[in-house]
C-alpha cells in the first residue's frame, strides 16, 4: 500500500524528464524519489566533484545525507545520544562526525553496504532527553541479534530515511540480477554491521543539551529546509477510503461547515445501532506535518484548533506507537451542565506502506487517574484519524493532504440536525470532535510556516547516471563496523494510489481515473487467472478432493458456521488490470489460481518455521506427497502463547518454470520479498478494528521478516508478524476482536511489468469468527 512517486532522471541531451516509480520496471533497478529543488547548488558541485560523467544507462545512483541521531550502549554500558552525519551512496552507506561537504578531510567512522537481509523498522516515538524523537531500528533478518538505531526530529525525516534504505536494498538487487563479477563483488562485501561497539570508542555522550551546543550541526538540523522528498510525489489525488477491497459502506456527504465535508454511513443508518460519520477536509499541509499536529499535546497549539480536548497531559507511553492521554475540559460553552469534565483515551498510530498515517483513540481507564472530585468522567467516542497525501500543484510549493477524522455516535439527535430540524446536537462532543478538521484547517491556513513542502531537517539527495559496469564499486577498501552500539531493543512506500496523476513536461497531465464511466467499467471487469500460463497445460489436471486433505481447523459448514474457514472467489478484491502501467486501471480479482485445501490453527510457546517439514504436516501426507505444487503460509501471530495459522494451497498441475509463480517459487528471497502481497479486509466486526486493518495491498517482505523455504513439491512463506512493532500493535487489536470478527485475505504474487499483467489472485481464505483457544498444541 504505498503511495507512486517520481524522480527526476537526467536526459540524454542534459534535460529532465520525469519518469514512473520502482514499480515501472520489471528489471529491479534501483529508482530515487526525491528531487532535489533546495540546495541545488551544492548538489551540482558534489555532481561534478564526486561522480564524474554518465557513461552509460545501466541505472541511476542516488545519494541522500543528512544529521540524525544514534542511539545505543556502549562498551561499559551507558546509553548515548550522538549526533551522526549519514550519507548513503548507491547501496553503500557511511557515518560521519561532520558533514563531509563542510569539512572534506572528514573520513567515515562507519561505513559498510546495505546488504539484501537488512531490514528497518519504525519504532514510533521514544523519549530521548526529555525530547520526543522518532526512531528507526536496523536488523538483519537472519540474526536479529544484530541491530542497531537511529532518531529523527520529525516522523516525515524517518519515513524518508525508510525510503532512503529501501532504495539502497534496490540497488542490491540490481546488483545480484546482474550475475557474475557484480554478484561475486557484493557477497565479498561487508554488511553493515549492526551489533557490538567500537572497541576505540573510549567517551560517549553526555546528552542531548549538551549535543545542541557543539558545532553548528545540530541547530542545521533544527533550522535548515529538506529537499529530500521535495516534489517526490506526482500530481495526484489520492483518496484516503480507496483500497483494494470491495467495501459495503455507502458514504453520503449532509453537511459542509467551514470547507468540511461531513458524511454519513447511509447503508447501515436504519439498523437501529450507532451511526458511523465523518468529517473530510484537505489541509494545505503534508501528511508528515499535520500528523504531528495531531498527536501532539501541547496546551498552546491545541488551544489553536481543538475546541474539546485542549487540556491534555500524558499518563503513560506503552511503546513507540500506543500511549495513553488524560483531559479535562469545561463543557459551559457546549451545554448548560455545570459540572467540569475529564476523560481517559488510548492512541494507537501507524504509517502504512501507502503514506497514510492512522490514528486510532479509544475511551479507557487508567491507575494514575482515577475519579476526581469536582469531575465527572466522561466516555469519548472512539474515533480515528486518517491523514494522506494528495498531490502537490506544480505552480506552488505547498504541500496537501486529506484529514479523515471518523466517529460513531448515537442516532439520537443527529438524524435531527442533519435535516435541518434541530441545533440541539451543535452542543454535543460528538459534534465537537467533527469540528477539529475544521478547527485544524483553519489553524494551518493562519500559519504559513506549517504549510512548507519541506519538513525542517536537513536532508538533501542527489541523481546521477552511473555506468553499468561494476567497477564503481570494485575498490579494495576492507568496509568498517557501521554500528558502535547494542539497541536496547519496518517501507518504503511501493504500492500505488488507485487515484493518481502523472504529469509530463511534454504532455498534458492524464489522470489515471478519467471520468465515473471508467470507474464502473473498472469494477465490473474481472480478473481471472490464465492456467495454461501460470500452470503446465501439458498435463491434466489432477483432482484436488477436498476429502483428502485435513487439517486442525474445520472447513466452515455454511455462512452462519463459526471458528472455521472457508474459500472465497476474488471479486471482492481490486488488483491490477491489463492496462495498469499505462491508466493504472484495477479490476475486480477472479477465481483464485490455486486451491484453499486445509488449514492448521496451532498454539506454540515459541514460533515455530519449516511446518512443511514436520512429520504431521499435509505436505509429508502421502495425499500431499502427490500433489503438483503446495504454497504454505505459516503466519506467526505473537501473542501469549504464540499461535500459526498455516494456510496450504495446491495446484492440480505443475506449475510452468517461466511463469510469474515459476519465477516466485523458484526465485531469490529479494525477489519474493518485492512481489508478494497480502490483501486484508475485516468483513463484519468493529468498525475501529476495520479502520486499523485497512484494505489496501501490503507487501509484507517489506513489512515484516518472511522467510522461505523451497523443497520439494512445495513453497513455504513463514511471516514472522511480531517483528514489526506495527503489525505486533493491529494484530494485538485484532486478537482482542478475534471471536466477533471475519477475516478475508487475498494473496497476490504482483505484477510489475506488462507481460505480467493482468494481475490475479493466487488464493484466499475467510476466516470466521475464530476462537483462540480452539488452536491446538504443535509438538516441534
Amino acid at each position: 500500500m504505498a503511495s507512486r512517486v517520481k524522480f527526476k532522471e537526467v536526459g540524454s541531451e542534459g534535460g529532465t524528464s520525469e519518469s514512473g516509480d520502482s514499480e515501472s520496471g520489471s528489471e529491479g533497478r534501483p529508482t530515487n524519489n526525491f528531487d532535489n529543488n533546495d540546495h541545488g547548488d551544492k548538489n551540482n558541485r558534489s555532481n561534478n566533484d564526486n561522480d564524474g560523467s554518465a557513461s552509460g544507462g545501466g541505472g541511476e545512483k542516488f545519494e541522500y545525507f543528512g544529521w540524525v541521531y544514534h542511539l545505543g550502549v556502549n562498551s561499559i554500558g551507558h546509553e548515548y545520544c550522538h549526533l551522526r552525519f549519514l550519507f548513503i551512496r548507491g547501496k553503500r552507506v557511511e557515518m560521519y562526525k561532520r558533514d563531509p561537504h563542510e569539512d572534506p578531510s572528514a573520513k567515515p567512522i562507519r561505513r559498510g553496504v546495505v546488504g539484501p537481509t537488512l531490514m528497518v523498522e519504525e519504532l514510533g516515538r521514544r523519549k530521548v532527553n526529555l525530547n520526543d524523537f522518532y526512531v528507526l531500528r536496523f536488523y538483519n533478518r537472519l540474526d536479529e541479534a544484530r541491530k542497531g538505531e537511529i532518531a529523527c526530529a520529525k516522523a516525515g525525516d524517518a519515513r524518508k530515511w525508510m525510503e532512503a534504505f529501501d532504495h539502497a536494498k534496490q540497488q542490491v538487487d540490481y546488483e545480484l540480477s546482474r550475475g557474475g563479477r557484480a554478484r561475486n563483488k557484493l557477497n565479498m562485501e561487508d554488511e553493515i554491521n549492526l551489533e557490538g561497539h567500537r572497541p576505540k570508542v573510549r567517551r560517549y555522550a553526555r546528552g542531548l543539551k549538551k549535543l545542541i551546543r557543539i558545532g553548528q550541526g545540530p541547530e542545521m538540523l533544527l533550522r535548515r529546509s529538506s529537499s529530500l522528498g521535495a516534489g517526490g510525489r506526482s500530481d495526484a489525488y489520492f483518496d484516503a477510503d480507496s483500497g483494494d477491497v470491495v467495501e459495503a459502506h455507502e458514504w453520503k456527504c449532509v453537511r459542509t461547515m467551514g470547507g468540511v465535508r461531513i458524511f454519513e454511513d447511509v447503508s447501515n443508518s436504519k439498523s437501529g445501532k450507532g451511526i458511523l460519520v465523518k468529517a473530510v477536509g484537505v489541509v494545505d499541509a503534508s501528511a508528515d506535518t499535520v500528523f504531528e499536529i495531531v498527536l501532539s499535546l501541547d496546551r498552546n497549539t491545541r488551544y489553536e484548533w481543538d475546541t474539546l480536548t485542549g487540556d491534555l497531559e500524558m499518563l503513560d507511553s506503552i511503546n513507540g506507537h500506543y500511549d495513553v492521554v488524560y483531559g479535562t475540559f469545561d463543557p459551559r460553552y457546549l451545554t448548560w451542565w455545570q459540572t467540569k469534565r475529564d476523560f481517559i483515551f488510548s492512541r494507537q498510530w501507524f504509517r502504512g506502506q501507502d503514506g497514510t498515517y492512522t490514528i486510532l483513540q479509544f475511551p479507557c481507564e487508567h491507575k494514575k487517574r482515577p475519579s476526581r472530585s469536582g469531575y465527572e468522567r466522561t466516555i469519548i467516542n472512539p474515533s480515528t484519524w486518517e491523514i494522506s497525501n494528495l498531490s502537490i500543484s506544480s505552480s506552488s510549493n505547498t504541500a496537501r493532504c486529506l484529514v479523515t477524522q471518523m466517529l460513531e455516535i448515537s442516532p439520537k439527535g443527529w438524524h435531527k440536525w442533519r435535516n435541518n430540524h434541530s441545533q440541539k446536537f451543535e452542543k454535543t462532543v460528538p459534534y465537537a470532535l467533527l469540528s477539529q478538521v475544521a478547527g485544524l484547517k483553519e489553524y494551518v491556513g493562519a500559519n504559513p510556516a506549517l504549510t512548507s513542502l519541506s519538513s525542517t531537517t536537513v536532508f538533501q539527495s542527489k541523481i546521477s547516471h552511473f555506468s553499468s559496469s561494476s567497477s564503481e564499486f570494485e575498490d579494495s577498501e576492507v568496509a568498517d563496523e557501521f554500528y558502535d552500539a547494542i539497541s536496547a531493543d519496518s517501507s518504503s512506500e511501493d504500492e500505488d494510489d488507485d487515484n493518481d496523476m502523472e504529469v509530463n513536461k511534454d504532455k498534458k497531465i492524464k489522470l489515471k481515473n478519467i471520468s465515473w464511466a471508467i470507474a464502473g467499467l473498472a469494477l465490473k471487469r474481472t480478473s481471472a487467472p490464465d492456467t495454461n500460463k501460470e500452470l503446465n497445460s501439458n498435463e491434466p489436471p489432477i483432482n484436488l478432493d477436498p476429502s483428502q486433505f485435513y487439517g486442525s481447523m474445520r472447513r466452515a459448514k455454511d455462512d452462519a458456521d463459526t471458528n472455521c474457514w472457508s474459500s472465497l472467489d476474488g471479486t471482492g478484491f481490486m488488483i491490477r488490470g491489463k492496462t495498469y502501467l499505462k491508466d493504472s486501471t484495477k479490476v475486480k480479482g477472479g477465481e483464485p489460481l490455486l486451491k484453499l485445501i486445509a488449514v492448521d490453527w496451532f498454539k506454540v510457546d515459541n514460533s515455530v518455521t519449516k511446518v512443511a517439514l514436520h512429520p504431521k504436516s499435509l505436505v509429508q501426507t502421502a495425499a500431499g506427497k502427490k500433489l503438483p505444487f503446495i504454497l504454505v503460509i505459516n503466519l506467526e501471530v505473537p501473542a501469549k502463547p504464540n499461535y500459526s495459522l498455516v494456510l496450504y494451497y495446491a495446484a492440480d498441475r505443475p506449475v510452468n518454470k517461466n511463469s510469474l509463480l515459476g519465477k516466485f517459487a523458484n526465485g531469490t528471497d529479494s525477489f519474493r520479498d518485492s512481489r508478494f502481497k497480502l490483501i486484508p479486509s475485516i468483513a463484519e466486526g468493529y468498525w475501529m478494528v476495520k479502520r486499523a486493518v485497512g484494505t489496501k495491498a501490503c507487501k509484507l517482505g517489506k513489512a515484516v521478516t518472511c522467510k522461505y523455504l523451497r523443497q520439494d513439491n512445495f513453497l513455504e512463506i513463514d511471516i514472522d508478524i511480531g517483528s514489526s512493532s506495527v503489525a505486533r500493535g493491529v494484530i494485538g487489536l485484532v486478537l482482542g476482536y478475534i471471536t466477533s470478527i471475519v477475516v478475508d485475505l487475498a494473496i497476490v504474487i504482483e505484477a510489475q511489468a506488462e507481460e505480467e499483467l493482468p494481475e490475479y489472485i493466487l488464493g484466499t481464505v475467510r476466516l470466521n469468527r475464530l476462537r483462540l483457544e480452539s488452536a491446538v498444541p504443535l509438538e516441534v
